[in-house]
């Protein structure tokens, strides 16, 4: 059957016209996916992106739910040690930076027989004699950025304020006396309170979303906004004044989330804070922790701990650092109504260490896991302040004050509690098949 030239050619231009459409939407669409999928995730319907056009970082980066190293191409499981380096007689609750000064060799020369590769800093500006000798070793660092966690409204735009200011600071004291080069991830925020969490979600019932110059959350807490706000202000002044950035997180705890479904939770189910607003999740996880006690067993260990850890593996994409897990061997257990929170016997803490450690190794969704930090390296005697002098003594039934690997003798020297430091020691120096300490290998 004969066609009709002119119907041909009319047939022929519609397709190309379809197939130019097509082409110019892919076009279109293409960037706006890309960016999305840069550093996303959902969980209950709670979103959180860091945008594809937003830099990496230099040398650690999040691919998936792996923490890697650039250096390497491998991923990391950092083996950490919780550090601040105050001893008796000395406070940060006025102000007053850590001091410089003769410390630091002994502190790092505890750390490296521990086999440590990972520091997790609390004081804000650590002084020069700490990265003096940090110089020495092949040790990386994460900076913890305090923000009043008992704030009266977190999303109260002078709170935001001061606390930016702060945390601006923070970044310009690691490029003016700390080590960027060695630095892993600044964290912003550490265990907000539960009461301070519900009084600012119930103050702002209309806030769920938040789309800044990096970051975008939807969906979520009014609370979780303005940890969003904060770390997406931190990321755009580290890439604007020093044209670089970091990895991002916030530090919780499992007393307000981020696993929902457990009945001994200090927040109700929507207030629930689940901390992915960053690059990683980083959550301390104790093991007679609300959350955690109450979590059912594990897969391999029959543990609550693994349980929890199991848990939560499996309701995140990104990768998850246990930013704290300790005992504290305080003489005195003082609150009955928290089993396990203090009145450890020494002796007692190596076999918890060591049950902790399978629980990560051999949990379901361990490849999710990317580190553990003791907490922590020395006993504080200033915690928590409670009354004028408290730096001064060690009081027996504050279980804050005891959490150390090591005590503090009465010159000041580390003195080892019984066999934990050797526990310790022991742990980081078993194998993890699939993993590299940073630095390894290139």
């Amino acid at each position: 059957m004969a066609t009709d030239p002119k119907s041909h050619k009319q047939s022929t231009a519609a397709k190309l016209q379809r197939i130019l459409f097509i082409v110019c939407a892919i076009a279109v669409l293409a960037p706006i996916a890309h960016a999305f999928a840069g550093s996303s995730t959902e969980t209950n319907g709670k979103t959180a992106h860091i945008s594809a056009a937003t830099p990496q970082p230099k040398r650690f980066i999040v691919r998936g739910a792996s923490l890697v190293e650039q250096r390497t191409e491998k991923p990391v499981f950092l083996r950490g040690i919780g550090y601040s380096p105050y001893l008796p007689g000395e406070t940060p609750l006025y102000g007053a930076a850590p001091r410089d000064g003769g410390r630091y060799p002994e502190h790092f020369a505890r750390i490296r027989d521990l086999g440590v590769n990972y520091l997790h800093v609390f004081p804000l500006l650590m002084p020069p004699g700490f990265f003096t000798e940090l110089d020495k070793t092949d040790l990386v660092y994460g900076q913890d950025i305090w923000v009043n966690g008992y704030a009266e409204d977190f999303l109260d735009e002078a709170f935001l304020q001061r606390s930016l200011a702060q945390i601006k600071a923070v970044i310009d004291h690691t490029y003016a006396v700390g080590r960027p080069d060695r630095l892993v991830l600044f964290s912003v925020g550490d265990e907000l309170q539960a009461e301070s969490v519900a009084r600012t979600n119930a103050r702002h019932p209309q806030v769920h979303d938040y789309r800044g110059k990096h970051l975008t959350a939807t969906g979520r807490t009014p609370t979780e906004i303005a940890l969003a706000r904060l770390i997406d202000g931190a990321i755009d002044y580290e890439l604007k004044r020093y044209g670089q950035r970091h990895l991002y997180c916030h530090t919780s705890w499992t007393h307000i989330g981020p696993v929902a479904d457990r009945p001994d939770l200090e927040v109700a189910k929507d207030n629930v804070l689940v901390p992915d607003m960053g690059d990683l999740i980083c959550l301390n996880v104790y093991t007679y922790a609300r959350g955690v006690m109450s979590s059912p067993p594990g897969s391999v260990t029959g543990a609550s701990y693994q349980g929890y850890l199991e848990d939560l593996a499996e309701m995140t994409a990104k990768p998850v650092l246990i930013t704290q897990i300790g005992l504290s061997t305080s003489p005195i257990a003082p609150k009955p109504w928290v089993p396990g929170f203090g009145g450890h016997e020494i002796e007692q803490v190596p076999a918890v260490f060591q049950s902790v450690w399978r629980d990560v190794q051999t949990a379901r969704g361990k490849e999710k896991l990317c580190g553990l930090v003791f907490f922590e390296l020395h006993d504080e005697w200033w915690k928590s302040g409670e009354y004028p002098g408290d730096f001064n003594g060690h009081e027996p039934n504050d279980p804050e004050e005891w959490f150390g690997l090591y005590e503090v003798g009465p010159d000041s020297h580390l003195i080892p509690k019984g066999k934990i430091p050797e526990t310790v020691r022991a742990l980081f120096a078993s194998p993890d098949e699939g993993t590299a300490r940073p630095g390894q290998g290139g």
